[in-house]
């Protein structure tokens, strides 16, 4: 992992910092470690220490500085052990680093990194590993780092118990009895429908009749709906906290969960994860970039004109378009095409496309060129006052495997 481009961590802003910066916790520096850390000529690179046993599954971990991009590492990383309790009370309250959530890791004499999947009755056992890759400061970054598990532990409380007993689905509504194939069989004997007995038409214990039908929901469909809830959430919290500290920039975020036997993989970015199985390299990760995601940023910019603030335009060409070439047809694309299709070039195609560029210089409204990730919600094109926090979404891809023992890898892909 190495550090993007940016601006400093603390943007200069008089507002406090929500964390102070530092490297991830599990490499246990010191204060002067990570100012060595940030050294452009040295570039060390920053190992776990083969006396430790901070990470669980044996799990590794490097990283190196950008030389000659921003002063100090602007991603970060996290690996926790946590445990899944029922919540008890009613409201859900914003998670702080000093939240009662049972953590098990990043503790310095690895403490408690033995656990089994199910090593108490009333709860869950939950692996977390997590990359952040920062950019224009690193202030998101670091609070995503501290606080998104915490997220995700709480968007599971809510279903514990429902995940703990995987023979039964899940219920549509919460504190409904699941339903016993005995009580939903419709098959009786003539002998039972002549005499009235249960089930048949117009006894009084027969369930009315279901004019529609119901959705079998998984449980892994509940985690993954619990992961993409606490990336939400974590966005909003930096959303609402930003204006009481200093949380400068944006990241991306690449998360792996493991939990009741199963691995789950959630990003939101263009980080890459993968596994590798029988020496076979499987992606875990979709990348979310300008072209990957053309068509979601030009619906929106479609069907909300005013984001673009006059000075973009949804449409795509192949080039500039130049004021010599209005009246002629010239290749274009919009959101309903993968292909491409020629128009006549009016005025407004004048304006700077919502999208250009391609490959690793793809950039939306000439900005970022990353499409999902959690904060930037500061950021703006330059010199204006147009916003570019509503094309960015912070839900990630989820994914499941749905294999419980492997190798894997997660990191960012370096160009």
């Amino acid at each position: 992992m190495a550090g993007g481009s940016g601006a400093e961590h603390g943007g200069g802003s008089d507002l406090p910092l929500r964390f102070p910066y530092g490297r991830p916790e599990f490499l246990g520096l010191s204060a002067d470690e990570v100012e060595c850390s940030a050294d452009h000529i040295a570039r060390p690179i920053l190992i776990l220490s083969k006396d430790t046993k901070r990470l669980p599954w044996t799990t590794g971990y490097a990283e190196v500085i950008n030389a000659g991009k921003s002063t100090h590492n602007e991603d970060q990383a996290s690996c926790e052990v946590l445990f899944v309790k029922k919540k008890t009370g009613g409201t859900i309250s914003t998670p702080n680093k000093n939240t009662s959530t049972k953590r098990r890791s990043s503790l310095p004499n690895g403490e408690g990194l033995q656990l089994k999947d199910n090593s108490e009755n009333d709860g869950i056992s939950l692996y977390f590993w997590s990359l952040f890759d920062g950019h224009a400061g690193s202030g998101a970054a670091v609070v995503a780092s501290k606080l998104l598990h915490h997220h995700i532990v709480e968007q599971l409380q809510e279903i514990a118990e429902i995940l703990k007993n995987s023979a039964v689905l899940p219920p549509t509504c919460l504190g409904e009895e699941p339903e016993s194939p005995a009580t939903n069989s419709r098959t009786l004997t003539r002998a039972a429908s002549l005499r009235g007995g249960v089930g048949a038409p117009g006894s009084p214990n027969t369930p009315p009749t279901r004019f529609f039908t119901e959705k079998k929901i998984q449980h892994e469909s509940l985690v993954i709906g619990a992961i993409e809830s606490a990336f939400r959430e974590m966005d909003l919290q930096i959303e609402r906290e930003r204006s009481v500290y200093n949380i400068s920039g944006g990241c991306t975020a690449l998360v792996v969960v493991y939990m009741l036997g199963k691995l789950y993989v959630a990003n939101a970015g263009d980080s890459r994860a993968i596994i590798i199985r029988n020496k076979e390299v499987i992606p875990m990760s979709s990348e979310f970039t300008p072209e990957s995601e053309r068509q979601r940023l030009q619906y929106l910019a479609f069907m909300q004109p005013h984001l673009l603030g006059n000075e973009f335009t949804h449409l795509e060409f192949p080039r500039r378009v130049q004021r010599k070439e209005v009246g002629k047809r010239m290749l274009y694309r919009d959101f309903n095409m993968t292909g491409w299709a020629y128009k006549s070039i009016e005025e407004d195609d004048l304006k700077f496309p919502l999208i250009y560029g391609e490959g690793k210089k793809a950039r939306v409204m000439a900005t970022i060129g990353v499409t999902r990730g959690l904060g930037d919600h500061d950021l703006k094109v330059h010199d204006s006052n147009i916003y570019i926090k509503p094309f960015l979404s912070s839900s990630p891809e989820v994914q499941h495997p749905g294999l419980c023992c492997m190798a894997y890898g997660i990191g960012r892909i370096l160009n």
